[in-house]
C-alpha cells in the first residue's frame, strides 16, 4: 500500500464493527493482510468465525474480558494493555497492512488504554499502514488526528422494542 490513512468509526448507532469487518474483507480479497485486536469483546462471535476462513490473510487477537458495563478490574486494565503493546510491535513490523483496533475508543473512554498512547500510535504510525479505529465515544483527539472519522447515528433499532441480538445479525 502506498499510503495508509486513519479511519475511526464512531457513534452510537449499530454498525461500527460491521463497517471495519467489511473493509477487513474487502483488503483480504485484494491480498492485503489484517490484524483486528478486539479491546473489549471475548468470545467467539459469528464474525469471528467467518474471518477463521480467511486466516492466511486476517489475524484476529481479543484483548478483552468481554465486560462491557461494569467498573474496569486490574485484568482488564492488564489485557489492554498487553493488546495495545501487541498493536505497537505490530504496526511498526511488514507482517500487515491494515490494522483494526475494535473498540479501541471504548477502552480509552474507560481509561483501559491511555488517550495519549492512542493518539502517539496515530501520529506515528507508518505512512503505508491503513489504521481503523473503532468504538463509541471518540475523543476530540482521536477525531482530529483521524484522516476519516464516521458518525454512526442511532435513528431508530429493534432493540428499543426488546429485540436481543440475534446470532448471524448481531452477533
Amino acid at each position: 500500500m502506498k499510503r495508509g490513512y486513519t479511519q475511526v468509526y464512531t457513534g452510537n448507532g449499530k454498525g461500527k464493527t460491521t463497517a471495519a469487518l467489511g473493509l477487513a474483507l474487502r483488503a483480504a480479497g485484494a491480498g492485503l493482510k489484517v490484524f483486528i485486536a478486539q479491546f473489549i469483546k471475548m468470545g467467539e462471535f459469528s464474525e469471528i468465525k467467518s474471518l477463521k476462513r480467511y486466516s492466511e490473510l486476517i489475524t484476529v487477537e481479543q484483548f478483552g474480558l468481554g465486560r462491557f458495563d461494569t467498573k474496569p478490574l486490574p485484568r482488564d486494565f492488564e489485557a489492554a494493555q498487553k493488546g495495545l503493546n501487541k498493536v505497537k510491535t505490530i504496526i511498526f513490523s511488514d507482517e500487515y497492512d491494515v490494522i483494526i483496533l475494535e473498540e479501541a475508543n471504548v477502552a480509552v473512554k474507560h481509561g483501559l488504554i491511555s488517550e495519549q498512547e492512542l493518539v502517539n500510535l496515530i501520529v506515528n504510525k507508518p505512512h503505508d499502514k491503513e489504521l481503523v479505529i473503532t468504538g463509541r465515544s471518540a475523543s476530540p483527539q482521536i477525531i482530529d488526528h483521524a484522516d476519516l472519522v464516521t458518525e454512526m447515528r442511532l435513528i431508530k433499532h429493534y432493540y428499543q422494542k426488546g429485540v436481543r441480538a440475534r446470532i448471524g445479525i448481531e452477533k
